[in-house]
Parts: C-alpha cells; sequence; structure tokens
C-alpha cells in the first residue's frame, strides 16, 4: 500500500515526505530549513479561505456594501483606485458588467436546478492579532496582483475593527475571456504560501503549512459554527454534547469512525517528523534536529471532536477509564 504523503507544500518538491524523504542522500535547501524552522517554532499561520460567493447582482451589491461598510471603507480596485462613498457598490457591478454576465453564466443545468453559477468569489485573508494591517494590505495586493492582473476584475477591503486584521476580496468569477475560475484546494494551498512569503518579505513572520504537519486533528467548522461556538451559542455544539452526554449516562461512549484515521495520521506526520530530525541530525544540523525533537514533545495528542469534548466538560470527569482507551491509542 502507498504509504501518505505529508508535506510542509511550497512551490517546490514537497518538504517532508514519510515515505521516502529521511532516507535520500539529497540535502535540505536553506528554503526548506527556514520552514521547518518556522514550523516547528509555531510561527502565526496565515489563514485564506472561500467565505461565499453571490450569484445575483444584488447579492454582489450587498456584499460590497458590507465589505466597504456602506461607502465608509474604501474599496481598492483591480486598478489601484481607492472607492468609496454612497453608490459605490453599485458603480463597481455596472463597471464589471454583471448585468450581462449574470444572464450570459445561465445553462440548461442551471435553469433546470434553479441557480444560477456564483457570479464573485468572496474571499478572506487574515493574520493574528498584532499584524500590521499595511504589510497584511501589501502582502494582499502582492499576491492579487500576481495571481489575477489583467485576468480578473477585483476589489478588496481592509478591516481592522475585528481582533484580527483582515483583508476581504471580491474576485469576479469570470476572467476576461470569458472563462469561469473554479477554486480548488490546490488554489488556496498556493494563496497561502504565496501570502506568507509576501508577509515575510515585509518583515512579519508568516508560516503556510497543513494542519496535520503541526499535529492538529481539530477538523475546521464553517464560520457559522465557530462563530456561535465564540459567543457560546452553538447548536451543533449542544447537539454533540447532548449526544455524549446520554452515551454517559448509559456507560457506553462510542468512538468515532473517524478516530482511527485521526491517530494514523498523527503517526504519519511523527515518523515523517522524526524522519527529517534524524537526517539533519546526521548532517550536522543538531540544532534544527533538537527543535523537531522538542516540536514533538509538545505535539497535542490526536482527538476526535468527541474527545476533545469529554476533556473540556466537567461531566466527562464521570467517565471510567475503559469508556475510551485513550492510553492504548496513543501508545
Amino acid at each position: 500500500m502507498r504509504k501518505r504523503l505529508i508535506d510542509l507544500r511550497g512551490d517546490e518538491e514537497p518538504i517532508l515526505d514519510i515515505a521516502s524523504y529521511g532516507r535520500t542522500p539529497v540535502p535540505l535547501t536553506r528554503r526548506q530549513l527556514t520552514q521547518i524552522t518556522l514550523t516547528v517554532r509555531r510561527a502565526p499561520e496565515v489563514m485564506v479561505k472561500v467565505s461565499g460567493g453571490a450569484r445575483t447582482v444584488g447579492g454582489v451589491e450587498q456584499h460590497l456594501a458590507y465589505i466597504g461598510r456602506d461607502g465608509e471603507v474604501g474599496l481598492r480596485t483591480d486598478s489601484g483606485e481607492v472607492l468609496g462613498g454612497e453608490g459605490v457598490a453599485r458603480a463597481i457591478t455596472a463597471d464589471w458588467n454583471l448585468d450581462m454576465d449574470s444572464n450570459r453564466g445561465l445553462t440548461e443545468r442551471s435553469i433546470r436546478q434553479r441557480q444560477s453559477p456564483k457570479l464573485v468569489h468572496n474571499l478572506i485573508f487574515s493574520m493574528p492579532s498584532g499584524t500590521s494591517p499595511k504589510a497584511l494590505m501589501a502582502a494582499v495586493q502582492k499576491l492579487a496582483n500576481n495571481e489575477w492582473a489583467l485576468k480578473h476584475r477585483y476589489v478588496m477591503a481592509l478591516h481592522t475593527d475585528s481582533g484580527h486584521p483582515h483583508v476581504h476580496v471580491v474576485l469576479l468569477a469570470r476572467d476576461i475571456d470569458g472563462n469561469r475560475l473554479n477554486i480548488r484546494k490546490a488554489d488556496l494551498r498556493s494563496w497561502r504560501v504565496q501570502f506568507a512569503e509576501n508577509l515575510r518579505e515585509l518583515g512579519v513572520t508568516a508560516n503556510a503549512t497543513e494542519r496535520a504537519v503541526r499535529g492538529l486533528s481539530r477538523t475546521r467548522k464553517n464560520d457559522g459554527i465557530y462563530r456561535a461556538a465564540q459567543r457560546q451559542d452553538s447548536t451543533h455544539l449542544r447537539k454533540r454534547w447532548s449526544q455524549l452526554a446520554k452515551e454517559v449516562a448509559q456507560g457506553e461512549v462510542a468512538m468515532e469512525p473517524g478516530s482511527h484515521t485521526v491517530k494514523q495520521t498523527w503517526d504519519a506526520v511523527v515518523e515523517g517528523w522524526r524522519l527529517v530530525a534524524n537526517k539533519l541530525r546526521a548532517a550536522g544540523e543538531h540544532e534544527h534536529a533538537g527543535q523537531i525533537r522538542s516540536f514533538l514533545g509538545s505535539m497535542p495528542p490526536p482527538m476526535t471532536e468527541k474527545e476533545q469534548l469529554m476533556r473540556s466538560k466537567p461531566e466527562a470527569k464521570r467517565l471510567q477509564p475503559g469508556d475510551i482507551d485513550r492510553e492504548r491509542t496513543l501508545e
């Protein structure tokens, strides 16, 4: 069976390949060492996500009005202009000819399904609190110029009034030749890497690695669930906890189907890091090897969402050791 590839993806070859990387004689490049150092030191991770996308002209205008705070926050266009004031959202959709694009996007399938294709993609680029907003905006601008200049129309807005600075980007789904952009995971991965590199060039410590490579097994929740959890008002989490409480009361807590996969992935990540550490130690890079050992020692154990709930709730203390055999799975 082919071993799973765990890597720290850049725009070159994988940095961490658990199947063969630690056994190859090829030395690590300086860039790879930098990436490893950022990861094991837990440098701030950039975040890039698709937050949605409107299918109607009215929906696009509504989102533009939201990110522009109804004209109070400047919207920076792909030509470098900063637009604001009343009516700016409608002016942008008119400039983009979205009425025509909306009709052109209709197909027999979309009509049958009563759903038009997205006119725009809504993206968010963010960093933790304390990051320079000016550097953040400059990093996103450089990425946008590299990826979409002279191909896709877009506008962006910087928000600094929340817990962390972030940039909203509204990207026209069709390019100037009429081809649609379908955003894939590989695109988001590439954008994360570029975003982090752009920030580092501006003197901001930033990293872009897979969650699994950092030893994080927690699955990401959609925006609604995440925001509700932050407010301690999550229906999803209440349902999950209610089900767990019933299982505890019945004296039998069922393991989640994905728990074995979570453990396998965690083991693969640890194995990969150890291979790289051994290679660095053999090459005389004792400091880097030591950093990896410390990183492995601080990695959280692999846990499913149910297991995290058990550890976070006082009621979970009533569980008997045999209900979920964590000692065995962590060996």
